[in-house]
């Protein structure tokens, strides 16, 4: 593949631009273990493991993006948010500029957390994979560190394994699991999203959210070392976790 096309698919620009940063010496290739720079736009080379730099920053080619990012408080899912910062202005401009068949360019968040809620977001262009994670019928479990304003009941706990019923929906929603961590904390587990739903389930066995963090979906774990604005690529560790 030229090396204006993998920057291309990269997210760097159309292949003009993307032609233009290499004919002006931006862009280093790793060349048997060392970083060489070149002028050559149309120089072959195969993607596949390709580490580059743009400018003084590093990269690896991916063919599909994979991404967590620790979503922080005061942040919104959305591209177009409207009230807070969205979450897509914590990725650098490649992942956001990505090209995709469909509509919309760049890495899109599986599902959404609240503005308020923190935690665990995946971000993929790979349609596939968001299907598979955010689809209630895959039932992948989602777990949610719940601080709530009064003390959580051995009842309460029962209500939420065997079902509450929210305003817009006859049927019973019920937690995969639910574990007390302390007097005010449980740690929820759900395999389907739904508009607020921790809260207006918290609501319905008659107490209030005060905190909701995600830290855990399916077999992956929020790392410890990440703050909240952080992201990393997912390894293929990650994504076997995910599946399980």
């Amino acid at each position: 593949m030229q090396l204006q096309d993998i920057l291309y698919s990269q997210g760097f620009g159309i292949r003009r631009v993307c032609s233009g940063l290499v004919q002006q010496g931006w862009v280093e290739v790793c060349v048997e273990g060392e970083m060489q720079r070149t002028t050559d736009s149309a120089l072959d080379l195969e993607p596949e493991g390709l580490k580059f730099r743009v400018q003084g920053v590093a990269w690896e080619y991916y063919e599909k993006g994979y991404v967590l990012l620790y979503k922080p408080a005061g942040t919104e899912c959305s591209q177009k948010p409207s009230a807070h910062p969205s979450i897509y202005t914590l990725l650098p401009a490649p992942l956001r500029q990505r090209p995709n068949k469909n509509a919309i360019q760049g890495l899109q968040a599986v599902g959404r957390l609240d503005q308020d809620t923190t935690g665990l977001l995946l971000l993929s262009d790979d349609g596939q994979f968001i299907h598979r994670m955010s689809s209630p019928k895959k039932h992948v479990p989602k777990v949610y560190r719940v601080a709530a304003k009064h003390a959580v009941t051995a009842q309460m706990v029962e209500r939420l394994l065997a079902g509450v019923v929210l305003d817009d929906d006859p049927k019973p929603v019920r937690a995969a699991a639910c574990v007390q961590v302390d007097e005010h904390t449980i740690d929820l587990t759900l395999t389907e999203g739904k508009y607020h739903q921790v809260k207006r389930m918290l609501a319905a066995v008659g107490n209030r959210v005060e905190g909701l963090h995600r830290w855990k979906i399916g077999g992956l774990e929020l790392p410890a070392d990440m703050q909240p604005g952080q992201w990393r690529w997912l390894t293929a560790a990650d994504l076997e976790l995910l599946r399980a």
